[in-house]
């Protein structure tokens, strides 16, 4: 069953409409701070008022403790309490999990040294286009506290007690990332691919991602994983500005994968995985179609999200856009678009779910 300090968490949560618990009070508290004081991040070891630096990483910590406790009562929630109390609650507490997973991301990616520090962190929201209740308050502190649609989504019909953590890119991530995201994040499809690389390509290290590899190596301050219990689970890819990104990636990043990864090798005979690789491989050698104008002009980032077939809570792949939209607009940009085929049916149903 659920402890006293779990009951006593849940109540702090949701006092009364408006006014917060201790629990409640410490998370605002602490992003406020951390919101308002970010600039001091980026200040070197060395420089006088370093301390400013030192004292915004401590409370960043607090702060992502607060919201791992959160995390982790949803999903003690899920797991212990009687259902008819868990169906009462449970869209209260969804809604506010995935709210701290994108909050706390967020905050670790004002922390990373090396993003300068944020040029725009958003106009304040206006009442009608939020809730009341820490929700409101916290989606009021994010960048897109304004874009109200990002925020309503109907809970699921089953609750997952499955613990998630977001976060932004480490440097260990690429390659797991890249070979999952090439072919649809499927796990088996990976594997296979992963040893005949090992076979055939131990002269170059492993193909990057079909979707994800001009992010991972073009803009990674702007990339975030999602992991389960089971290790990553999903990603988010962003190109603040998204015309030089493309112009970079067709003028030196495409010709450099083309080089090492020419057309014959995909077909060099029956193998274990050789399809996903031929299929991987004649992907780099087709040419990208371009962009008009007029979509660069008014939405001018770029943005790839997926998830793996096992994430089956959408709250958890919407606090990736959340988090990764929340990281664009703090650096001044004012829309986003993402590149989608027309039969890809995986990306068009993701898509549509987040709405």
């Amino acid at each position: 069953p659920l402890s006293l300090e779990e009951v006593r968490m849940l109540v702090e949560l949701f006092y009364l409409p408006y006014q917060h618990g201790a629990l409640a009070q410490q998370l605002l508290e602490h992003f406020r701070w951390l919101r308002a004081n970010s600039l001091s991040v980026g200040v070197p070891a060395t420089a006088p008022d370093a301390c400013g630096g030192t004292r915004w990483r401590g409370r960043a910590r607090s702060f992502q403790r607060l919201c791992a406790r959160t995390c982790r009562l949803h999903s003690r929630l899920v797991s212990t309490a009687g259902r008819a109390l868990l169906y009462d609650l449970h869209p209260y507490l969804w809604d506010i999990r995935n709210l701290l997973l994108a909050a706390s991301a967020f905050v670790l990616w004002l922390g990373c040294q090396s993003i300068s520090a944020p040029m725009l962190l958003g106009r304040d929201a206006e009442p009608w286009a939020r809730r009341g209740g820490l929700f409101g308050e916290l989606q009021a502190l994010l960048p897109v506290g304004n874009s109200c649609d990002l925020f309503y989504h109907p809970p699921p019909l089953f609750p997952s007690s499955q613990l998630y953590l977001l976060r932004p890119l480490l440097p260990l991530d690429k390659w797991v990332l890249g070979v999952l995201s090439s072919w649809a994040m499927k796990r088996e499809a990976a594997l296979e691919v992963s040893q005949v690389l090992q076979a055939q390509l131990s002269r170059a290290p492993p193909l990057p991602g079909r979707l994800l590899g001009s992010f991972l190596s073009l803009s990674p301050e702007y990339t975030f994983v999602l992991e389960d219990e089971d290790g990553p689970c999903g990603y988010a890819a962003g190109a603040l500005h998204a015309e030089g990104f493309l112009q970079q990636r067709d003028s030196s990043w495409l010709p450099a994968i083309r080089h090492k990864y020419p057309p014959e090798l995909g077909t060099g005979g029956a193998a274990l995985g050789q399809d996903a690789l031929e299929e991987a491989v004649l992907f780099f050698h087709a040419e990208p179609l371009a962009v008009p104008q007029p979509v660069l002009r008014r939405f001018p980032s770029l943005v790839q999200l997926g998830t793996a077939p096992r994430v089956l809570d959408v709250g958890a792949s919407r606090s990736l856009a959340l988090c990764l939209l929340s990281a664009l607009r703090a650096n001044g940009s004012r829309g986003v678009f993402c590149q989608v085929s027309d039969t890809d049916r995986q990306q068009l149903s993701f898509y549509s779910k987040l709405g």
